[in-house]
C-alpha cells in the first residue's frame, strides 16, 4: 500500500544524530500476535446490489470455509457498521446469530468436523456508509462513483469476513449498478447482464486464486477503459472520461514494469490480469489483487509529468501484487513483508528504467526519509508487535527502512543468490501468508548461510549506525590507516553493527576498493596503497543505511566532487558548504551548478552556493534559473527570492510566464511574496485563478499574498 507518507525527503545527508530524539512511548502500545482462528476461509461470494442516488446497499456474503476444530459449532466473522438482516444455511433454513461490538457470532445448525467443509449466507444492509465502501457524489471535475479501501482491516466495514492477512480466499463479487456505469473488482470478467426495464447492469467478477481480505475490492462509476495489453495479459486503465488522453502518459509503462518485475523477482505476473482505476476522494494508491486503487492526482497534464511524475507509485502497487498479494505477511508485525519489498522494487524499477544515477538517488531518498523519522519522530525494530491499530506500524520504518536494509541484505549475499532468494520465497509461500522467519529460512535454504545476525540487528533492533571515520598515511608502511568508530546512541538498545563495507582508494588516476568488516565500536584498519591516496572512500557503493561523520579537508572534497559518481558527488557538494572560504571551493561548486551532468548534484550545488552570499551570487543564481532540470530552476529561485531583495520582482514576473514548469513557476510566486509589495498584489490575484495539479499555483499565490499583507500591515 502506498500510504502517503508526510516524510520531507531530506538530500542525502543528515547531521550526525548523537542523540536521537525522544520516541514516543511505544512499548506502552499493546502487544499484537498473529491472530487465531477456528476455521479456514476458502472463499466468499459477495453479491451486492446498489443505490447511489440513495447511497445504500443491499448486500449477501455466501461464505464457505474448512473448519480447524473438531467441534466447531460457532463461527466468529469481524463485521462493523452494516446492518445484518438474516443469516441461512444452503437449504435456506435460517440460522442464529448474534450481531454487535465489531463481530457477527453464527451459530451452525450442527457442529463441524475438523476439515469439514461449511458454507452459510449472510444477508446485510447498509445507508450512507463511511469507512471500507463510499459513496463520492459527483462535481465539477468528476463524477459520481463508489470505492472501497479495504487496507489494512476496513474489509470488515463493508462485509463480513475474517479480516486478517493470515487467512486468504478465493472471492467473487456480483455488482448491479445504474445503466452505464461499469464495475471493476478482483479476478477475471465472468458476466455482465443489462437490466433494460430496471435500468441497471449486473457485472459478475471471480477471483479464482486466494488472497487476503484487504485486497478485495470494488469501484463503479462511469469510467472509460483504456485497454492495454502485455501479450495475452490484459492490463487496462479505469479513467474518468475528461483523462483518456492524459492517463497513458501514467500508466503507459505499466506492461514493461510488469515484464521487468517477472524477470527480476523469477516469478512471472501470476494473476489473470491487471486494472489500474482512479478514484476520486483519495490519495496514493492502494493495492487490491488484479486492481490497483489510485487517487486522481495519478494523472496529470503533459506540463507536470516533469514535477508530478506517477511512475514511482504505479510501480509500488504494481509490485504488491507480489510483495503483499500473492505472498502475505501473517500479521502486520511482519508488514515489512509486503511494504519494504513493494518500496525497494521502486528502487529496482528507477534504476532499471532511468539508469544507474536516477537508481541510486531514489535509494538515497529513501535512506533520508528514515533517518527524517529517526531524527524528529521515534525508532524502532522493523518487525514490531506495539500498535493500538495497524497504521501505526506503517511508517519510515516498514517502508524505507526496510528497502535499504532489503538493498544491504543483496550486499552481503550477492546479486544472484539475493534474486534466487526472492524467487525463492514467493515460490514458497505463493497464495499463502509467511513471516520473517520463513524469509530469514529461505536465506538459509537458498544460500547456505547463517544471517541471524544481520536480521537481528536490523529487524529485530531500533536504529541505524552513525559512522565516525577518519584517515591518515604512514608513508613508512606504505599503508592507509582507517579509523572507523561506531558513536550511536547505545542506551536506546541501537546494537553495534556488524558489516561488511567497501573502501575506496584514489590515487588521482586509479582506485582500489578493498572489502572490510566492521564489528566493533571501534575498529583501525591498515591497508596497504604504493603511494598516499589523493582521498579515501568510506563505503564505496554508498550500501549501508548510515550516518556518516567524515571530515575532510577541501582539496580532498574538490577531488571527490569532480571524480565521484552521483551521491558520492552529492555528498562531496554538502561537505563543501561547510569550507566555503577556502579559495577552490566557491569555483568548484560553480562549475558543478552549471555543468554537471546530474540535474541532483547541480541542485545540491546551488543550494550550497546559496548559503554563501556574495555580490555575484544574484547574477549567478538568475542563471541557473534557466538550467534544464526544473528541480534545480525551483532551487534557484527560491534563494533569489530568500534574498528579499524587492529589484527581483521583475525577473520573477517576466520569467513566470516562460517556465514549463508548475512548480517553478510555484516557487516563483513565493518568491515574490518574499521580494514584493502590494503593488504585485494583482499579479498574484491573477496567478491564483490558474489552474494547477493539486491546486499548486493557487496555494503558493495566496500564501504570497498573505505575506504581502502581513508585511503592510507592519508598516
Amino acid at each position: 500500500m502506498k500510504k502517503p507518507l508526510s516524510i520531507a525527503i531530506a538530500i542525502l545527508v543528515f547531521s550526525p544524530l548523537l542523540v536521537l530524539a525522544q520516541p514516543v512511548e511505544l512499548m506502552r502500545r499493546p502487544q499484537n500476535f498473529e491472530r487465531s482462528r477456528d476455521y479456514d476461509a476458502l472463499h466468499y461470494n459477495l453479491k451486492f446490489a446498489f443505490d447511489d442516488a440513495a447511497k445504500s446497499y443491499l448486500g449477501q456474503n455466501t461464505i464457505t470455509l474448512s473448519s480447524l476444530k473438531d467441534d466447531l459449532r460457532v463461527c466468529v466473522l469481524d463485521a462493523e457498521d452494516f446492518t445484518v438482516t438474516s443469516v441461512v444455511d444452503p437449504q435456506g433454513q435460517a440460522l442464529s446469530y448474534v450481531a454487535g461490538g465489531g463481530k457477527l457470532e453464527v451459530t451452525l445448525a450442527r457442529s463441524a468436523k475438523y476439515g469439514e467443509k461449511i458454507s452459510f449466507t449472510v444477508r446485510f444492509s447498509h445507508s450512507n456508509p463511511k469507512t471500507g465502501l463510499k459513496f463520492i457524489e459527483g462535481t465539477a471535475d468528476f463524477p459520481p462513483q463508489i470505492d472501497t479501501y479495504s487496507w489494512p482491516e476496513d474489509a470488515r466495514h463493508w462485509f463480513p469476513c475474517f479480516d486478517s492477512p493470515n487467512d486468504k480466499a478465493s472471492s467473487e463479487v456480483t455488482a448491479t449498478v445504474r445503466a452505464g456505469w461499469k464495475v471493476l473488482s478482483n479476478g477475471k470478467l465472468v458476466d455482465v447482464a443489462e437490466d433494460k426495464v430496471a435500468g441497471t447492469t449486473t457485472w459478475h467478477w471471480l477471483q479464482a486464486e486466494p488472497h487476503p481480505t484487504y485486497c478485495i475490492m470494488l469501484a463503479a462509476g462511469p469510467f472509460e477503459v483504456i485497454e492495454d495489453s502485455l501479450g495475452t495479459l490484459p492490463v487496462n486503465y479505469w479513467v474518468y472520461k475528461k483523462d483518456v488522453t492524459d492517463a497513458p502518459r501514467s500508466f503507459r509503462k505499466t506492461p514493461r514494469m510488469i515484464e521487468f518485475f517477472g524477470k527480476i523477482l523469477g516469478f512471472a505476473y501470476p494473476w489473470a490480469k491487471y486494472d489500474q482505476v482512479c478514484v476520486a476522494g483519495s490519495g496514493g494508491g492502494m493495492e487490491a489483487t488484479t486492481a490497483t486503487i489510485l487517487g486522481q492526482s495519478t494523472i496529470h497534464d503533459e506540463r507536470a509529468d516533469q514535477d508530478f511524475s506517477s511512475e514511482g507509485l504505479v510501480a509500488h502497487e504494481l509490485a504488491h501484487m507480489w510483495w503483499g498479494d500473492l505472498v502475505t505477511e501473517r500479521a502486520w508485525t511482519d508488514v515489512w513483508l509486503s511494504e519494504s519489498f513493494a518500496t525497494y522494487s521502486e528502487y529496482l524499477w528507477t534504476r532499471h528504467d532511468m539508469g544507474e544515477d536516477e537508481g541510486a538517488l531514489n535509494l538515497e531518498d529513501k535512506k533520508s526519509s528514515y533517518l527524517e523519522e529517526a531524527r524528529t519522530d521515534y525508532i524502532r525494530p522493523i518487525v514490531f508487535d506495539r500498535f493500538n491499530q495497524p497504521w501505526e506500524v506503517m511508517d519510515g520504518h516498514s517502508y524505507p527502512k526496510g528497502a535499504a536494509v532489503l538493498h544491504m541484505l543483496r550486499f552481503v549475499l550477492g546479486d544472484q543468490a539475493f534474486f534466487r532468494t526472492l524467487s525463492k520465497f514467493l515460490k514458497g509461500f505463493a497464495f499463502a501468508s509467511a513471516d520473517t522467519h520463513d524469509f530469514m529460512t529461505t536465506v538459509k535454504e537458498v544460500t547456505g548461510e547463517n544471517l541471524d545476525w544481520f536480521f537481528e540487528q536490523w529487524l529485530m533492533k531500533p536504529g541505524h549506525p552513525v559512522f565516525d571515520v577518519s584517515w591518515s598515511w604512514d608513508g613508512t608502511a606504505k599503508k592507509v590507516r582507517l579509523k572507523v568508530r561506531q558513536v550511536q546512541d547505545f542506551a536506546k538498545n541501537i546494537p553495534v553493527y556488524r558489516t561488511p563495507v567497501l573502501i575506496g582508494l584514489h590515487d588521482g588516476e586509479r582506485i582500489a576498493t578493498e572489502k572490510v568488516w566492521i564489528d566493533e565500536k571501534e575498529e583501525v584498519f591498515e591497508i596497504a596503497a604504493s603511494r598516499k591516496p589523493v582521498s579515501v572512500e568510506f563505503d564505496r557503493g554508498h550500501y549501508l543505511l548510515k550516518e556518516l561523520i567524515f571530515e575532510k579537508p577541501a582539496e580532498e572534497l574538490v577531488f571527490d566532487l569532480g571524480r565521484g559518481d552521483a551521491v558520492g558527488r552529492i555528498w562531496a557538494v554538502r561537505e563543501l558548504g561547510k569550507h566555503l572560504d577556502s579559495p577552490a571551493v566557491r569555483p568548484a561548486l560553480e562549475e558543478a551548478a552549471r555543468k554537471d551532468d546530474f540535474w541532483a548534484v547541480r541542485r545540491a550545488a546551488v543550494e550550497s552556493l546559496a548559503t554563501a552570499g556574495g555580490a555575484g551570487l544574484p547574477a549567478f543564481l538568475k542563471d541557473r534559473a534557466t538550467d534544464g532540470s526544473s528541480r534545480v530552476r525551483a532551487s534557484a529561485v527560491r534563494a533569489l527570492g530568500n534574498t528579499s531583495n524587492r529589484g527581483l520582482v521583475p525577473f520573477f514576473k517576466a520569467l513566470f510566464p516562460k517556465d514549463t514548469s508548475y512548480v517553478v513557476q510555484g516557487e516563483i510566486l513565493l518568491a515574490i511574496g518574499k521580494c514584493g509589495r502590494t503593488a504585485d498584489l494583482p499579479f498574484l490575484k491573477k496567478a491564483a485563478a490558474l489552474k494547477s495539479p493539486r491546486g499548486l499555483l493557487t496555494r503558493n499565490a495566496d500564501a504570497a499574498t498573505k505575506k504581502i499583507e502581513e508585511a503592510a500591515r507592519k508598516k
